[in-house]
């Protein structure tokens, strides 16, 4: 409860300070416009634009009032129907998220990777690291749908493809996960996946199995096995920590909806890039015609309309 009073508190300050920077560039500007002082109307330019930046910044902020909204994200995109065509959706989605990552400045680590057969990315789990990437990125949990005329279809068929992209808060320090080593499985093999040739030379790779809940994870993308446990423990945690959320909570339903099959009908947004080049939020209705500007990281618009509604009575 104090926390929450903390940041009420540090909310009110802020939206407080902006008020009396926009009273004083107003008044500034009235002056400045009396004694036809451009230079200073273009200060006071600078110092709006400013102010609009991070006005926005801290109401899309306050759209993110879960507890958990704070946290990093942990995020897994598989592949759904669609054969080699749904293997390369993976890489191309990966993509996406990794130059939308960029653009915040959050820090990625990619944590399980496993190549397709042909081309492209089978499943990839990955850590995001940085100030509410969790509280932006959780509107990404679905199923995304690719429809286009495929590269690898000799007679230049369109087809449809589908990823599972899957969000979990990171578990902090803070929060207590009890795991016994009785209840793990854990075994051992050599990497697969990109890292260096030192990564096919021993058994660094780490599976582990929680038996109860039957939840299985693994890390094979770092030097050594102690890393790669460790980082498999904390995915484990924080995949234990949402069950843990989600029965506190009395959400059944919203487990049942998010184990639907990756196959048509389930999907939350559909990027189109055959009869015409499209992308649209089917829980939103939100379209986008660049669909160049969206597969490069773009997908703000997206998440803002998503928090928006889930905001709203």
């Amino acid at each position: 409860m104090t926390q929450q009073r903390v940041s009420l508190k540090e909310n009110i300050d802020q939206w407080n300070q902006y008020h009396r920077e926009t009273e004083d560039a107003k008044i500034l500007a009235q002056m400045a416009f009396e004694e036809d002082d451009q230079p200073t109307m273009r200060e006071v330019e600078k110092d709006v634009f400013r102010l609009e930046k991070e006005v926005r910044g801290l109401e899309f902020q306050l759209l993110m009032a879960e507890p958990d909204d704070k946290r990093n994200a942990i995020m897994a995109i598989n592949a759904g129907a669609g054969g080699t065509e749904a293997q390369d959706w993976v890489e191309i989605l990966l993509r996406m998220y990794l130059r939308w990552c960029e653009s915040k400045g959050y820090a990625v680590q990619i944590i399980d990777h496993l190549p397709g057969d042909e081309a492209g990315v089978k499943n990839v789990t990955f850590r995001v690291a940085g100030p509410y990437a969790y509280g932006y990125l959780k509107s990404e949990n679905g199923i995304h749908r690719m429809v286009r005329i495929s590269p690898f279809d000799a007679t230049k068929r369109r087809h449809t493809s589908f990823a599972s992209v899957s969000v979990l808060p990171e578990v902090d320090a803070d929060i207590k996960i009890e795991i016994e080593d009785k209840d793990l499985r854990i075994d051992t093999f050599r990497a697969s996946g990109p890292g260096g040739q030192h990564v096919n030379k021993t058994s660094s790779a780490v599976r582990i199995t929680h038996l109860p809940t039957g939840i299985v994870v693994q890390c094979q993308n770092e030097k050594s096995q102690h890393r790669n446990k460790e980082m498999a423990i904390k995915v484990l945690k924080s995949r234990l920590y949402e069950i843990q959320k989600e029965k506190l909570e009395e959400k059944k339903q919203k487990i049942h909806d998010s184990q639907k099959d990756i196959a048509w009908g389930s999907q939350i947004r559909s990027y189109v890039y055959n009869p015409y080049r499209m992308v649209k939020d089917h829980r939103t209705n939100v379209e986008v015609g660049d669909l160049e500007r969206v597969m490069n990281g773009d997908i703000d618009v997206f998440i803002d309309a998503y928090l928006r509604m889930k905001r709203s009575p």
